[in-house]
């Protein structure tokens, strides 16, 4: 079952581009990346997550700001991740983002979105970005033609989607699918969703089974991704299965944590 629609999502994602254009330039090209300026303000700051040092095995607990209380799952206590920008930062319900965090270097992928529009959508960190470029390339040699659907999202994109959904579904419901302000892996910029060419199933359950979600299912890794949020994994990663969700991690520990069958959590508790 979609939590919601994907028509229901497109829409909502449409309405607050929309309302949230106000300091984005209209652009009908995909241009080459082009670096683009970090100095955006957000919010007061959100709660807290710990993260990993850069490297082939990170350890989420050393290095973590002092924990504050939350409502995180099982009531755990959320922690703010001490290095935002590493590549290998964990960020869920228990782990979060600075408010004002914004990537130094992002960029906007040379690749085929499901819009035609300007937003900041379109945007990943510079490395994840040259990545998802070659994924794309290998995917396209193989007859599988992807398209982005939503790359970085900046906090308050984030906390105005996740009030959307609130809106329509609830608290309880909303927190299946979509995350907090703070708590999301694409105001890293190290994420994108993913769909085919035609935008049909984009961030929705019928992407399950297509061409495009079983090739990347199995290729994502060879670049750097993985599928961040697996099936049969809810009780673990806390969001619902996402076969178009993926998450940038660097060839080497995307390779060990898809050749280990774990989610991102299990592994990085596995290997402490």
């Amino acid at each position: 079952m979609s939590f919601p629609s994907k028509q229901v999502r497109l829409t909502l994602l449409a309405l607050l581009a929309a309302a949230l254009a106000a300091g984005c330039a209209p652009g009908p090209q995909l241009p080459p990346p082009v670096p683009v300026d970090p100095t955006a303000e957000a919010p007061a700051p959100v709660e807290p997550e710990p993260e990993p040092d850069s490297g082939p095995v990170p350890d989420p607990g050393p290095g973590a700001a002092d924990p504050e209380p939350a409502d995180a799952p099982g009531g755990r206590e959320v922690q703010l991740v001490a290095d935002p920008t590493a590549i290998d930062v964990l960020v869920n319900k228990q782990y979060a983002l600075p408010a004002d965090y914004v990537p130094p270097d992002l960029v906007e992928p040379n690749v085929r979105f499901i819009f035609t529009e300007w937003h900041e959508r379109r945007l990943m960190r510079a490395e994840a970005a040259a990545a998802l470029e070659e994924m794309f390339a290998a995917a396209e040699e193989d007859g599988i033609y992807l398209a982005g659907v939503s790359g970085y999202r900046s906090y308050e994109y984030q906390e105005a989607l996740f009030a959307s959904y609130v809106s329509t579904d609830g608290l309880e419901l909303a927190e299946r699918y979509s995350a907090r302000p703070g708590h999301s892996e694409h105001q890293t910029g190290l994420a994108m969703d993913i769909s085919g060419s035609t935008g049909e199933c984009a961030a929705d359950d019928c992407f399950a089974g297509t061409p495009e979600a079983e090739w990347l299912a199995a290729h994502a890794h060879e670049f750097g991704f993985i599928v961040r949020y697996p099936k049969g994994k809810e009780h673990i990663t806390g969001y619902m299965y996402e076969p178009w969700h993926v998450r940038y991690l660097g060839r080497e520990l995307a390779r060990a944590v898809y050749e280990s069958g774990l989610t991102y959590e299990e592994y990085l508790q596995a290997h402490r």
